[in-house]
């Protein structure tokens, strides 16, 4: 069987070739009903069957069979209230498939959109913004809240017709409408570019190793191992390994990284109530290149998802990676994604996929060894911060001054906070992302960056190997927080 297996923004997905799965799973539907199904399931197929057939031969206009066929099969979907599971049509599949091959014409932006709830009117959330992109330059992060498109409102599309309003003919434009907490809307217009789907980027930091894992593709453990490679001929004596706003990509890609850190034992396995989805990946002591001894720090967010979660999870399990940051997305369930014909498919949850010590981390995430978090806006920052945008300001400077240095910058965030009052540190960051994006973007930023900042000062001031030695597992992280929950159900 031909089968391919990734994680792509919060997704697992399996590509089966029509002809195997139809002969494979319909097979094993057939026998399943056989035995298994209840009379109420079969009454309902047929029932199914006659409403169709009653529609096409009874409606008041001649019906195209194929809208009820996609009607019934995006109803199915929805029906099962999982935001991971979809009926997909061929421009949705086109777009995995061209999101995955990893060169597509769009914003850069890592999207979902969950089922519309009280809460959540059906608003398409972003997961990170792909790095040198239209949709980060703009300054759009992760956990905002895409409200509407050219002003049309997102609650009332479908996921097909979201991907179809942002990608588009390089160097055409787009207008987003965004909510960034409660009340801050503010609305970015994006020209559209060839989006390539990053990998890797690294730097030494005196003689710490740094290391961005922006996606997890193919060539992601090759670049990381050159990148170990490069650090061990300068002698690094510790690593970061920056997971933050990196959505996903490929499970086989996160395993493989894994290995190179864990000498043995299970990495990531997948749990489901059918055999042969339930996998271990295992690791072998001949793929370890990292000695046990090299402090390890990984640094998560909001925004690191599946993949991401597998391989923080990993080293945090077997006690070799120490989390700083805070705490992950939570996407713990596999989907399949099977095409049915040239045109349409569906995506399923399947499974749910577990740490090495067997937990899932799905709607929960994982916590930070050590919290560090960013200075929150106030209300009245992010209505000035609004504003700003609104207007430009920075990106008009900075074209007028493209050569602008560490002590220009400095200057004119001063100048700036003196009409539009926020965070100094923050303003800088916007003018030296802005000052930066055409000589090739910034590996990192320690005047920001407190998250990095808090693991420099971990590996040089204080004893790593007892600090990581007594963290806890997911797996006591886990009991302690249900034994808690207990104590105060019973009180």
């Amino acid at each position: 069987m031909n089968k391919k297996i990734c994680l792509f923004g919060k997704k697992v997905i399996t590509f089966f070739c029509l002809s195997i799965f139809a002969s494979q799973c319909f097979a094993q539907s057939s026998s399943v009903s056989a035995k298994e199904a209840s009379d109420s399931t079969l009454n309902y197929l047929r029932i199914i069957n006659s409403v169709f057939n009653f529609a096409q031969q009874n409606y008041v206009e001649p019906v195209d069979p194929k809208v009820l066929y996609e009607g019934a099969m995006k109803g199915m979907m929805e029906a099962l209230g999982d935001p991971y599971t979809e009926y997909l049509t061929g421009a949705r599949l086109r777009s995995l498939n061209e999101t995955t091959s990893g060169n597509f014409g769009g914003v850069g932006l890592s999207i979902m959109k969950e089922v519309a709830s009280a809460d959540k009117p059906g608003y398409v959330e972003v997961v990170a913004p792909i790095e040198n992109t239209p949709g980060e330059k703009a300054g759009i992060i992760a956990q905002d809240y895409i409200t509407a498109i050219d002003g049309e409102p997102t609650p009332e599309m479908t996921m097909e017709q979201v991907l179809s309003k942002l990608r588009g003919a390089v160097g055409t434009s787009v207008e987003l409408t965004l909510l960034r907490g409660k009340k801050t809307e503010f609305k970015r217009t994006l020209i559209r570019a060839i989006i390539e789907v990053p990998t890797v980027k690294h730097a030494m930091i005196g003689t710490v190793g740094y290391m961005q894992l922006l996606q997890f593709t193919p060539e992601t453990a090759n670049h990381v191992q050159e990148c170990i490679d490069e650090f061990k001929r300068k002698k690094f004596t510790g690593l970061i390994i920056d997971l933050r706003n990196n959505p996903g990509g490929l499970i086989t890609s996160a395993v493989e990284i894994a290995d190179k850190f864990i000498d043995s034992g299970t990495i990531v396995s997948t749990k489901s109530r059918l055999e042969l989805q339930n996998s271990v990946f295992t690791a072998k002591p001949e793929n370890t290149r990292i000695p046990k001894d090299l402090p390890i720090i990984v640094l998560i967010n909001r925004g690191s998802a599946s993949a991401s979660e597998i391989l923080s999870g990993a080293l945090k399990d077997y006690h070799i990676g120490y989390l700083v940051g805070e705490k992950t997305y939570g996407k713990g369930s596999v989907q399949q994604m099977v095409s049915l014909t040239d045109e349409d498919g569906f995506k399923m949850t399947m499974a749910r996929y577990y740490t090495p010590s067997d937990v899932n981390i799905d709607k929960v995430g994982i916590l930070p060894d050590r919290e560090v978090v960013f200075d929150a806006f106030t209300e009245e920052e992010g209505t000035i911060f609004a504003e700003m945008s609104k207007d430009n300001i920075i990106g008009d400077y900075v074209e007028k001054h493209p050569s602008m240095t560490e002590a220009d910058i400095a200057a004119y965030a001063d100048t700036l906070h003196a009409t539009y009052p926020i965070n100094l540190r923050f303003l800088r960051r916007l003018i030296r992302l802005e000052a930066f994006r055409f000589r090739g973007g910034i590996t990192y930023d320690l005047d920001f960056d407190v998250q990095l900042n808090t693991a420099l000062d971990i590996l040089r001031t204080e004893d790593f190997k007892t600090l990581v030695k007594n963290t806890k597992t997911l797996k006591e992280l886990q009991d302690e927080r249900l034994k808690n929950e207990n104590l105060a159900v019973s009180q």
